[in-house]
C-alpha cells in the first residue's frame, strides 16, 4: 500500500469531529507560515482531504435528517 492510499484510508476512518479538529490544526500550521514549501503543499493536500471528509459527514447527516423529517411528514399524513 502506498503512502497516498494509506493517508486516504486514515482520513476515511476519522469521525467528523476528528477530521474537523485535525483540519483546524492544519489550517493553523499553514497560517503560521513556518513550513517549507514541500511541507506546506503536504499540509494543504491533507487539509483538502480532511475538508472533503467533513463535507461527506455533513452531507450524510443532512440526508439522515431529511429522511427523518420525511418520515414524520408521512406519519402525520397517515394519521390525519
Amino acid at each position: 500500500m502506498d503512502t497516498m492510499t494509506s493517508a486516504a484510508d486514515d482520513i476515511d476512518a476519522l469521525s467528523y469531529e476528528q477530521a474537523r479538529d485535525e483540519l483546524v490544526r492544519v489550517v493553523n500550521a499553514l497560517e503560521q507560515g513556518a513550513s517549507s514549501l514541500e511541507e506546506s503543499l503536504a499540509l494543504w493536500e491533507r487539509g483538502e482531504a480532511l475538508a472533503r471528509r467533513c463535507e461527506e459527514w455533513l452531507i450524510g447527516a443532512k440526508a439522515r435528517l431529511d429522511a427523518a423529517r420525511a418520515g414524520q411528514v408521512d406519519s402525520a399524513a397517515s394519521a390525519g
